[in-house]
């Protein structure tokens, strides 16, 4: 998923009527009871809006306190949480857990409750088959209950496309990089088009570019196996990765880091943004509360067909004082109404069917009132769930991000050397 999921202020999005579902809807199959005075802590990452919920849950069990923790990113997280499980101590009672560092979570699966033993069994079929499917270790214990899925579309300055001499709005700008029919080569020629007319780049950073595409693979970083890297060789991979040279080559990368470009953003130095669901809190965040003028907006359309960037888990520590307290928590927190809070505030997709449902009509003031909740739900019509091999995300952000980065700074200026590069690099880190 993402390295880094900021933090943001909550967002505008329509349909408030989500919150007060909380009250009467959140149930969870556990109950934790009594009157003991218990505190549960909690440590989360970035824009997942888990703490949308946090004071309706205390109001509902006033015996529980929540202690919560927001880590800056994924890989804050994903460093966290390696530390405490090597350290064999300090994990928080509910944790976090990112798509893209899964599967090394599931190599050490017993330092996490097998929540089939606090009832998420009972409400297994809550969730999309794939997104329960990988929150289960190798030998069937359920390690994590999924929060969000990362269906993806293409966040775009409205206003500067206009500028451009290209469609403007949504629906002609999804059939302008080809609908349905959408594919990597038209996508790097519309860029080709931006940066003819108005000699600005079309993108920041082709990091994102490149993780999209990896995650629309079959197999990507892994085969199917989980186990065996699926990198060297792999044509596929290494042909994207020289038409993403190309395209940094022919100008269209704004050569600005992953994250952190909020100056750049508002200042129109780039047009587009690679969006699964979790960015366009990414995005917003880069404005004042309460934009509404920004000129972006957010287009039912997906270069290469349906994909899915990411999604969090929520697992309880084994080592937690309070595991059936704990476990309650976590399934609440990952029910259809509460997910549906999440991406209230900021954006994370729901993973569940009914949770899906509650967002359909939402819309999102900051993009321009697009309908995010329809266009979501038909990004994720298709998508086929990856396995993620132990060393996932440290391939994407250790070996093909600095790589990347060489290549939007110059330093590096064709596709051969970049993939030689990278197979370098994945062999010092990885083995």
């Amino acid at each position: 998923m993402n390295s880094k999921r900021r933090g943001i202020t909550a967002a505008s999005i329509a349909g408030a009527s989500i919150l007060a579902v909380l009250a009467s809807g959140c149930s969870s199959p556990v109950g934790s009871g009594g009157d003991e005075k218990i505190t549960l802590s909690v440590t989360t990452f970035g824009t997942m809006g888990v703490d949308a919920n946090y004071e309706q849950y205390m109001e509902e069990h006033p015996n529980i306190t929540i202690e919560a923790t927001n880590l800056e990113g994924g890989g804050a997280a994903r460093d966290d949480a390696y530390a405490k499980i090597a350290a064999g101590t300090g994990l928080s009672d509910v944790v976090a857990i990112e798509e893209g560092w899964l599967g090394t979570i599931s190599e050490v699966s017993d330092s996490f409750v097998d929540l089939r033993d606090y009832g998420i069994e009972d409400v297994k079929d809550t969730w999309l088959d794939w997104k329960y499917e990988q929150g289960t270790d190798a030998d069937g214990r359920v390690i994590g209950a999924g929060l969000d899925i990362g269906p993806q579309g293409i966040c775009y300055r409205g206003d500067l496309f206009a500028a451009a001499g290209l469609p403007s709005e949504r629906s002609e700008v999804a059939a302008y990089f080809g609908g349905e029919d959408a594919t990597w080569d038209r996508f790097f020629e519309v860029g080709e088009e931006y940066v003819g007319a108005t000699g600005k780049a079309f993108y920041h950073s082709p990091r994102f570019f490149w993780n999209s595409f990896v995650n629309q693979q079959e197999e990507g970083y892994y085969k199917a196996d989980g186990e065996t890297l699926n990198i060297e060789g792999n044509d596929v991979l290494k042909a994207q990765f020289a038409k993403i040279v190309e395209a940094e080559q022919a100008g269209l990368g704004a050569g600005l880091p992953g994250w952190d470009v909020g100056p750049e953003a508002k200042e129109g130095k780039f047009a587009t943004y690679m969006c699964p669901s979790w960015m366009l809190g990414i995005v917003q965040g880069y404005y004042d509360e309460g934009t509404t003028d920004s000129g972006w907006d957010f287009a039912d359309v997906m270069p290469g067909g349906a994909a899915n960037w990411g999604g969090a888990f929520l697992g309880v520590a084994e080592n937690s004082e309070h595991k059936e307290e704990a476990a309650e928590l976590a399934l609440w927190l990952a029910s259809p109404e509460a997910q549906a809070a999440s991406f209230e505030l900021a954006g994370p997709f729901p993973s569940t069917l009914d949770g899906q449902e509650l967002v359909k009509d939402s819309t999102n003031p900051f993009f321009n009132d697009a309908p995010v909740g329809e266009i979501f739900a038909a990004r994720s019509e298709g998508v086929v769930a990856q396995v993620k091999g132990p060393e996932d995300s440290n391939i994407q952000d250790n070996v093909f991000g600095p790589i990347l980065d060489r290549v939007s700074q110059g330093e590096i200026t064709d596709g051969d050397t970049a993939w030689n590069e990278a197979l370098k690099l994945l062999d010092q880190l990885v083995g």
